[in-house]
């Protein structure tokens, strides 16, 4: 039975940039369709996947996590200093064909130890409401909701944990 490991990725890897690529159709795709009623026009989802590089998630106040299931890529997390040992959760994905595999809990455990890395006593994230999968992958391990500590128009929903 194939396992997962998590380990760090440069941010503009081929791999960074097809895991970035299948979480923003994801989530696009599931916003468009809830408010439109169809999938993210490609014109769109261009603009969307070129204007985030991740560069922000580069060492040494951040990093991107890639998690390989049986040696192959399927999920990532990004974490990024806010300051003062805080640090942001982002980019939460696991490929669907490999949820219910352990690579959220993999990938959840490695983000804490490299949060711990960079210095993080907490960690905070935003999400939207319909990612339903995330949220019970972030309770599950220890996240309660916090008080808005950001603002975004997709955010609407903040979670936090102490390290």
């Amino acid at each position: 039975m194939p396992s997962w490991t998590v380990r760090p990725e440069p941010y503009d890897s081929a791999t960074a940039a097809a895991l970035w690529r299948a979480y923003y159709t994801e989530v696009s795709d599931r916003w468009y369709v809830r408010e439109t009623g169809r999938r993210t026009p490609p014109d769109e989802l261009e603009r969307g996947v070129t204007v985030e590089t991740g560069a922000d998630l580069a060492p040494p106040a951040g990093t991107l996590l890639v998690g390989r299931y049986g040696g192959l890529p399927g999920a990532s997390a990004g974490l990024r200093l806010l300051g003062a040992g805080r640090a942001e959760l982002t980019r939460v994905y696991v490929d669907d064909a490999l949820r219910a595999t352990g690579g959220g809990a993999a990938l959840m455990a490695a983000v804490e130890r490299s949060a711990r890395g960079l210095g993080a006593r907490e960690l905070v994230l935003d999400t939207r409401l319909d990612l339903v999968e995330a949220r019970a992958l972030y309770t599950r391990h220890g996240f309660r909701e916090i008080p808005a500590y950001a603002t975004g128009p997709y955010s609407e929903i903040w979670y936090g944990k102490h390290l």
